[in-house]
């Protein structure tokens, strides 16, 4: 990601209404979240709100479009972030020596974003301190690729495989799973019938508040072996 990207998109606030899904996703991934935080591609600070404790040492919202990331300043100086938030405008590259090396490294709905992944994952990985972890979580499987993701500028979506392929130089594959094997039937149906270019606001909560709460349990009768949303977490050996 680059200093001048502007973001697509114009779900982000449609999705901030998506409270069990926040809350899921949280369960899944803050075992894998502490000490120096940074978060690439922040946006408007929702998986922010959502993923921050205020415990970690620290947490960098590093955003590339300017536009947002002046709406997180703007949060943060609200009290609407923890207190151990900084925002930071731009890419990895436009992160100055001062920030230093971080624990944490996670892309949350970014990566697909990324023309050049592996690029970005292995510039990710030269700012992990010794034990640092690296996490992802995409749209998973390419062959629900659909209008909507072309209207965000998703360049893919990923499988396992394709993810650990990625997987940077000096970095080994901590975890890989699937979340949300409810939510998929959602992604089925807007790929094959509906082919919707952006979910409604009765979309997002029919989905929040019936799917994700089924996906809750089934995800762990199927073992997070498929699902909407893909998670890899690499860690430095």
């Amino acid at each position: 990601m680059t200093a001048d990207f502007r973001y697509r998109g114009t779900e982000l606030d449609l999705f901030a209404t998506a409270t069990n899904w926040k809350r899921y996703l949280a369960r899944s991934l803050r075992p894998y979240i502490s000490g120096r935080v940074l978060e690439v591609g922040a946006g408007i600070g929702g998986t922010t709100a959502a993923l921050c404790t205020g415990r970690e040492a620290r947490w960098v919202c590093l955003e590339p479009d300017a536009e947002l990331a002046a709406q997180l300043e703007a949060r943060r100086a609200r009290g609407d972030l923890p207190g151990n938030c900084a925002v930071r405008s731009g890419g990895l590259a436009d992160l100055g020596g001062e920030d230093g090396d971080f624990d944490t490294i996670i892309y949350i709905d970014v990566l697909e974003h990324i023309e050049n992944d592996a690029a970005e994952l292995a510039a990710a990985a030269a700012r992990l301190d010794v034990r640092g972890r690296l996490v992802v979580l995409s749209p998973a499987f390419q062959w629900l690729f659909s209008e909507f993701d072309a209207a965000i500028g998703h360049f893919r979506r990923y499988s396992k495989r394709q993810l650990l392929a990625l997987t940077p130089a000096g970095l080994r594959p901590e975890a890989a799973f699937y979340l949300d094997s409810v939510g998929m039937l959602a992604s089925m149906a807007n790929r094959l019938l509906l082919s919707s270019a952006a979910p409604s606001l009765a979309q997002v909560r029919l989905w929040d508040r019936i799917m994700v709460p089924a996906s809750t349990i089934a995800d762990r009768v199927v073992a997070r072996k498929f699902g909407r949303s893909i998670v890899t977490v690499w860690y430095r050996a």
